[in-house]
């Protein structure tokens, strides 16, 4: 029998879960005063910044994507921006001209692939970083059986790592990923479909269609 299966939590009708991701909050010391924006890329960083230091709510936020917009609206932030791509690096050149003369703060995980750090350096933007939070493979007690022609959605990085460091990839399997660039952290020999957008909700429309 055909499933799709997600690598985390996300609980969403007809798809399984293997809870392979887990979050780990890193609290920080840092006066965000002399901040005139703070960049999110990811609700993590809003929730891993929220439980340590509430002032950021009164700070302009620069949100990646509509959900993370979503995300910081719901925990009392401001939101000035919303980027259209939802890809770091394509945020990074929507900001450029956007944060001129600013000085910003870019929260955000322990890992990271995009280089929207440099991309705003290059551009003469005033950017620090701070990083809170961090993921984790969970170990499975019991692993979950995955049958023979079901579709596993890939949302970044991580999920490949925790993905292949407990399970072994079946030929008759379907990859989907949610991006390019998650897409290049899967071994070479294994054939991909990308989502049309960055969004689990796209990456579960197109495992549909493969069911």
């Amino acid at each position: 029998m055909q499933k799709i299966f997600i690598l985390n939590n996300m609980k969403v009708e007809g798809v399984c879960n293997i809870p392979l991701l887990g979050i780990e909050f890193l609290p920080q010391t840092v006066d965000l005063r002399h901040y005139d924006a703070l960049l999110f890329t990811s609700k993590n960083a809003i929730y891993s910044l929220n439980s340590f230091d509430k002032t950021w709510k009164t700070i302009p936020s620069y949100a990646i994507a509509n959900k993370t917009k979503i995300v910081i609206e719901k925990e009392g932030g401001i939101v000035n921006f919303v980027g259209k791509s939802g890809h770091g690096d394509d945020f990074a050149q929507e900001l450029k001209s956007i944060l001129k003369n600013k000085k910003v703060l870019y929260i955000r995980a322990k890992k990271v692939v995009s280089n929207l750090v440099q991309i705003l350096q290059d551009n003469n933007i005033d950017i620090d970083e701070l990083v809170t939070y961090q993921t984790k493979c969970n170990v499975c007690e019991k692993k979950i059986d995955i049958p023979k022609n079901s579709v596993i959605i890939f949302s970044s990085p991580s999920t490949i790592k925790c993905f292949f460091s407990q399970y072994t990839w079946d030929i008759s399997y379907k990859a989907i990923v949610i991006g390019k660039t998650t897409a290049s952290y899967l071994p070479e020999s294994i054939p991909y479909i990308v989502s049309p957008t960055q969004s689990i909700e796209d990456c579960i429309q197109t495992a549909k269609k493969y069911t």
